[in-house]
């Protein structure tokens, strides 16, 4: 028997063919995602796409409190000054969820999911909803000042809840008010807070509904991110009069710490 021992050259040169030869693939990293979202946030900071158009896929779609719509005519298009940001990262659904508050030159508090294709590399869905004067308990400033003493911190890798447990909060959470046994299934945390619209309510339990209505909230698009202990939910919040909604949960040790909500 004879064994050939290549050099170490023939091998590199046989590596650098093979590199070569091997097409480039993005991938839905937490990186990616996280990039996407700050040519999002630039493009929002100044009211046009700018490097945003760079990865977006060539049949993009636009959506603003859930319908179908032009950039050149959303809240997209305006340049807004940005006081507060949060991304979270989704690298199994390879989708992103930030959310912005804005008090100049006009106040908005603004929740955006970015779609990606299947492998990270360009953004097939801009979905957002975009709240300002009018919206339910209106106050971007006052928003801003609960938000921004929050703890989002990532969390410690050995005390993530599972994707599996983050939707099944989320859901149970929204389903109160069609469902009146999904109240018990929320795992409802000490101390929780909610941030809605301007409003802030200590604990989370707060004016929540066993159920009532015979409409279920619908439209549920999920971005559930372990690392921050995050899922956001945009949805059509059908039980009380179907209104563009978006609800982020953070859990911690396994229960609900923060609740925000954007409604229309």
């Amino acid at each position: 028997m004879f064994c050939f021992s290549p050099s170490i050259g023939a091998i590199l040169s046989i590596v650098t063919i093979i590199s070569f030869s091997l097409p480039v693939v993005a991938d839905c990293s937490r990186d990616v995602l996280v990039a996407a979202a700050d040519s999002y946030v630039a493009a929002q900071t100044n009211g046009q796409l700018g490097d945003l158009q760079n990865i977006l896929a060539a049949n993009y779609q636009y959506q603003e409190n859930n319908k179908a719509a032009q950039v050149k005519s959303g809240v997209l298009s305006q340049a807004l000054k940005i006081s507060h940001r949060k991304t979270t990262a989704d690298t199994v659904a390879c989708a992103s969820y930030t959310e912005l508050i804005s008090t100049s030159p006009k106040p908005y508090v603004i929740g955006t999911q970015l779609r990606h294709s299947s492998n990270g590399s360009t953004v097939t869905l801009i979905d957002t909803i975009a709240a300002t004067t009018g919206s339910l308990s209106f106050n971007a400033a006052q928003t801003l000042s609960y938000i921004e003493k929050e703890d989002w911190s990532p969390i410690d890798p050995a005390k993530r809840d599972s994707r599996v447990l983050l939707q099944q909060a989320a859901d149970a959470y929204l389903d109160m008010w069609s469902n009146a046994s999904a109240y018990n299934a929320v795992p409802w945390g000490t101390p929780c807070e909610r941030v809605e619209g301007s409003a802030l309510n200590q604990p989370c339990t707060v004016g929540a509904p066993k159920g009532g209505s015979s409409q279920r909230n619908s439209m549920r698009r999920y971005v559930i991110d372990e690392t921050l202990g995050s899922a956001d939910v945009l949805c059509a919040f059908t039980a009380v009069g179907n209104v563009a909604d978006s609800h982020e949960f953070r859990l911690e040790n396994g229960k609900l710490r923060f609740v925000h909500t954007i409604t229309l």
